[in-house]
């Protein structure tokens, strides 16, 4: 089976790639750069909004994996156009192209889409796919960490000090990007136990965790017994406008990542989980967050 991959040099991207080599499958993959050779993957240049080359992308395709989207944007249009736009450019390839099978990989941000512009952009993205003949299967991911993530990067750093800035008070959801990426390829076969229905997967961790046990599993893994300091909303919208005036586009805490952040529930609907014959996570969050760690080091990050 040959899949064509949108985000592919992301984050989770890299790792779908790796369980695809691992799985023997080929890839068509879209990217924004020239890539150097990689055994069962064919590089497509373009971007989201080159329909010349989302055309490239579907050919010899029997799937489609759309990973890619934009997760910081300085205003409203910039995530429509990433997280809307762009689903709606790579929908429309696959339908031009006759690939039937559609795996979207949204957020679960997109539950509140009245907490920020990107989970109400992601929810947009999710419309399109869904109002579209394809058969399509819709994932939307909690908190995603694991080698290569900077998103996460910056909480392990804050450990090593002994003192972990977190939102008030809340639970939430994760899961490893391996097991992600497991799940998207296991739903590319597609079937009625997952044909056009909605998934929100996790760790197994039962009830998610709360932030001061997330943070201190962080401090675990990289042995410090770390303090969990919950900083009110305001706090965290003044540090998102300073984070922004130091680091401008490269700012992390964002005034729109703050209104997702603070919202008490980020555990997944125990209704919408993935079938357990099709997928189970494997990897238990604490081990994960150790390995994690032990790759920052070793590449040079923490």
């Amino acid at each position: 089976m040959t899949i064509a991959v949108t985000g592919a040099t992301g984050f989770v991207g890299q790792a779908v790639l790796e369980q695809a080599a691992a799985q023997g499958l080929a890839v068509r993959a879209l990217v924004r750069k020239p890539q150097p050779p990689r055994a069962g993957v064919e590089w497509v240049e373009g971007d989201l909004d080159d329909t010349e080359a989302l055309a490239r992308l579907m050919e010899r395709a029997e799937a489609v994996i759309h990973i890619a989207g934009v997760v910081n944007a300085p205003d409203v249009a910039g995530f429509t156009a990433g997280n809307v736009g762009g689903t709606l450019n790579v929908v429309t390839a696959a339908m031009v192209a006759g690939i039937p099978r559609f795996v979207q990989v949204s957020s679960l941000s997109a539950r509140e889409p009245q907490l920020s512009a990107y989970g109400a952009s992601k929810l947009k993205g999710e419309k399109v796919v869904m109002a579209s003949p394809l058969d399509w299967t819709v994932v939307r991911p909690p908190a995603v960490y694991g080698p290569r993530d900077r998103e996460m990067l910056e909480l392990f750093r804050f450990a090593r000090t002994g003192i972990v800035p977190l939102p008030p008070r809340g639970r939430m959801a994760v899961i490893h990007v391996d097991d992600l990426a497991r799940l998207l390829l296991a739903l590319v076969p597609g079937g009625e136990d997952v044909a056009r229905k909605l998934f929100e997967p996790d760790d197994g961790h039962a009830g998610g965790w709360t932030h001061k046990s997330f943070a201190k599993a962080i401090g675990w893994a990289v042995g410090k017994r770390i303090t969990p300091l919950p900083l009110p909303a305001f706090a965290l919208r003044a540090a998102a406008r300073g984070d922004r005036l130091l680091r401008r586009a490269a700012a992390k805490l964002t005034e729109d990542r703050v209104g997702y952040m603070c919202h008490p529930d980020w555990t997944v609907g125990e209704e919408l989980r993935p079938p357990a014959a099709r997928w189970q996570p494997e990897i238990g969050t604490r081990e994960g967050l150790k390995a994690t760690a032990k790759w920052y080091r070793e590449a040079g990050w923490l």
